[in-house]
């Protein structure tokens, strides 16, 4: 249709959706970083240095800041792992070692950030996921050395379409869902920050989309979270249309309630993604928690929380539930790829291929035990039966090892984890000595494609929709269903409402999600009978690729 008044024709970009729903709205970009100006002869090394170690501290200080006012507590966890990365003592001992070289504060920073952040992007896993922190750390504590604004949202002074290069954390955590229609950025995937706290906010998002940011401001564009379409051209009243249909659509969608159902009745429990017990309260039309990460309590920590500390934290989250109602206690996921000091863990070439999640208890096996105690007496304590599982089980001896652990103290729900292929390939045989199964679609992937989880470039890669995804995920569930337990998705997979169609079409009988993304998946499993979601299932197995199996699935209503 286009925008008569500017004469221009509608172009369409795409990326991959992240956070489905659609937008329309004025294109404004994030302000591009703070340049770095010619450098300065170094006169004074030691005010020099306390310069730049002054502007990392007020980097810390705004990110804290933030993450105290971020009423999202993933949004919250990953502020507050920016800041504890700013303040990390090996980064200003590399700006101290930069102004001595004959750097200016403001150069010594960049160098300094620069370097860790290819360190990262080297290890791999979960330290690679934190490379884009310290993009962002650069760019606040060169801007406070410098006199400059801190870097920020466009306020262009109505709703808008944010369009970046990439979004770090701090940028999106205050976003105003109001004001901001919807996330697009050219790098990042989908298991970025960006896409976790668009889910979290229910803004459609679009990553990995080339080409984004050189979208003019003021251009009025279309965003489509689902299909990873962006148009950019459209006039106003078609973008008003599309503003008034997504509202009409939320509204609806906000009035569902009640358990999962598929439209003739099948049960799918639709469960909630927690890091303690304040998360829970935004969730109170869930049917329990798919997954407990339990490792929010050990964060940051030089030694272990204490077995009180634990019970205490635990109880709370059995408590915020009724009785009877499912709540899944993943064991402590760290390891060298997300390192916890009181671990004494070596460091490793590649951490996502090493010691990491259960396998940790080959070197520690008593924060193991001490984790599984905790859990036990905090269900004696509520009178309430949790589910307890471990992540990166791989083969059946594991899943044994880990089940005779729990079972020995009182422990009765026991499952695993299917985050690597050879998990799911024997999938059967961990049901012959466990009560469950979760798939986490966001190593799964990670691990199937050999494709790291925060690489813009093979972002298509880390896709859920892709086939041999989904041939893993149904290996899983008709493992389940020949051995009668339940099988489970709790990767971001699960907060796809066309994919949740597949999923339980794949015979998945759980759903796990944050509490946001819980109506549109209600709602869209509500939409489709069971043998709709298995013909579902059959279009996206036979696709040849994520984007075909979108297409026919969408086409087949």
């Amino acid at each position: 249709m286009g925008d008569p008044a500017s004469g221009t024709t509608p172009e369409t970009l795409r990326g991959l959706g992240i956070s489905p729903g659609r937008a329309a709205g004025r294109v404004y970009r994030m302000a591009a970083p703070p340049q770095l100006p010619p450098p300065v002869p170094v006169t004074d090394p030691q005010a020099e240095t306390a310069r730049a170690l002054r502007g990392l501290e007020q980097a810390a200080r705004e990110l804290a800041r933030r993450a105290e006012g971020a009423a999202d507590p993933a949004a919250r966890d990953i502020l507050e792992a920016e800041a504890a990365i700013a303040e990390d003592p090996m980064l200003a001992e590399s700006v101290e070692r930069r102004v001595a070289s004959g750097l200016d504060a403001a150069h010594a920073i960049d160098a300094a950030c620069a370097d860790h952040r290819a360190a990262l992007l080297v290890a791999g896993g979960y330290f690679a996921e934190r490379a884009s922190d310290l993009d962002d750390i650069r760019n606040r504590a060169v801007a406070a050395v410098l006199g400059l604004p801190m870097p920020g949202i466009p306020a262009p002074g109505h709703p808008f379409i944010l369009v970046a290069e990439d979004l770090a954390p701090a940028d999106t955590v205050n976003l105003d869902p109001d004001t901001v229609l919807a996330l697009v950025t050219e790098k990042g995937g989908p298991t970025s920050h960006t896409a976790i706290l668009a889910r979290a906010l229910g803004l459609p998002a679009v990553v990995a989309c080339p080409g984004a940011a050189g979208i003019p401001d003021g251009t009025w564009a279309a965003v489509d979270g689902g299909t990873g379409e962006i148009v950019t051209g459209i006039g106003e009243a078609e973008a008003g249309e599309i503003q008034r249909q997504a509202r009409a659509e939320r509204e609806r969608i906000g009035r569902t309630s009640g358990p999962g159902r598929t439209a003739d009745g099948y049960p799918v429990r639709l469960l909630l993604n927690i890091g303690s017990a304040a998360d829970a309260e935004a969730g109170v039309d869930a049917e329990g928690v798919g997954l407990f990460r339990t490792e929010f309590l050990y964060l940051d920590r030089r030694t272990p929380p204490t077995h009180e500390e634990q019970v205490e934290a635990y109880a709370a989250v059995l408590r915020a539930f009724p009785r009877g109602t499912p709540v899944v206690f993943r064991t402590l996921d760290a390891g060298t790829d997300k390192p916890l000091p009181f671990l004494g863990l070596a460091e490793e070439v590649n951490p996502a291929l090493g010691v990491r999640g259960l396998r940790v208890a080959r070197l520690r096996p008593e924060v193991l035990d001490a984790q599984l105690d905790a859990i036990a007496e905090a269900a004696r304590a509520t009178g309430t039966t949790p589910w307890v599982m471990a992540p990166m089980v791989t083969t059946p001896a594991e899943a044994a090892d880990f089940a005779r652990r729990a079972r020995a103290r009182g422990l009765t729900r026991v499952g695993a984890m299917i985050e690597v292929p050879a998990a799911a390939l024997h999938a059967d045989r961990l049901l012959d000595r466990l009560d469950f199964l979760s798939i986490g679609t966001n190593d799964l992937s990670q691990y199937t494609f050999a494709a790291d989880r925060q690489h813009g470039d093979l972002a298509d890669l880390l896709d859920p929709w892709q086939p041999a995804l989904l041939r893993m995920v149904e290996l899983c569930a008709e493992a389940g269903r020949a051995a009668g337990k339940p099988v489970g998705v709790c990767g971001e997979a699960a907060a796809d409402p066309l994919l949740a169609t597949v999923l339980v079409g794949l015979g998945v009988t759980s759903l796990s999600m944050s509490a946001r993304s819980v109506p549109a998946v209600r709602d869209a499993l509500a939409r489709h009978t069971l043998g709709e979601c298995r013909r579902n299932a059959e279009l996206a197995l036979e696709a040849p690729d994520p984007e075909a199996a979108r297409a026919a699935v969408r086409a087949a209503g």
